[in-house]
Parts: C-alpha cells; structure tokens; sequence
C-alpha cells in the first residue's frame, strides 16, 4: 500500500511562493491518479489541483488556476504543488491523496490514500 508524506509547507506573507512536495513509498505510484486537498480552519476539505499519472492532464479549481501548478515525477515517486501569488485565503492544511480511478476526481471518497498534511499560512 502507497503512504503519502507532504512537506514544504510554513509561513509565507501574501504574494509570496511554496512548493509543496507529496512522497510516496511502498506502492506503484505511477498508477495513481494524484490530488492535492486542503482545509481550512472551520471548513471543510475543497479540492485543489489534480493530475493524471502520466502528468499530462491536470485539473484546477477555479480559485487557484493560474497561480498553483501541479505536476509529478514518477522517476522520484513525487507529486508536487507550486503555489505562486498565495493569498491569505490560502492559509489551510494541504493534504495530497492518492486515486485508483482514471480520471481526476474533485470529491474526497474518490481519494483513498491521504497523506497527514502540512500547514500553509500566508500573512496580510
């Protein structure tokens, strides 16, 4: 079974950058439809940004499109979200999470991996 470790997240002030990276281990990566999630405080889990497993079909939701890029690299097992321009509305604990399907799903029960997170707050 895959397990999922993020990292990069921290404190970053508004308009500033992040590169978040997902590892994982022990599974087929490559067959794996991967999706970065996050929560805000009192509220709850949104999509974020997905990607096929060969990296070239990605998904964005409308908030973050044109500002955050995911990609992957299978060679190193590793998915990965640049956020650029963050905004204090951003401030969440990022999750990645990993999907047998074949498609990018935007809903958590399509997800069946889930890393622990890693917390992103961005300052005014």
């Amino acid at each position: 079974q895959v397990q999922l470790v993020e990292s990069g997240g921290g404190l970053v002030q508004a308009g500033g950058s992040l590169r978040l990276s997902c590892a994982a281990s022990g599974g087929t990566f490559s067959s794996y439809v991967m999706g970065w999630f996050r929560q805000a405080p009192g509220k709850e889990r949104e999509f974020v940004a997905g990607i096929t497993w060969s990296g070239l079909t990605t998904y964005y939701t409308d908030s973050v499109k044109g500002r955050f890029t995911i990609s992957r690299d299978n060679t190193k097992n590793t998915v990965y979200l640049q956020m650029n321009k963050l905004e204090p509305e951003d401030t969440a604990v990022y999750y990645c999470a990993a999907s047998g399907r074949l498609y990018i799903g935007t809903y958590e029960r399509e997800y069946v991996i889930w890393g622990q997170g890693t917390q992103v707050t961005v300052s005014s």
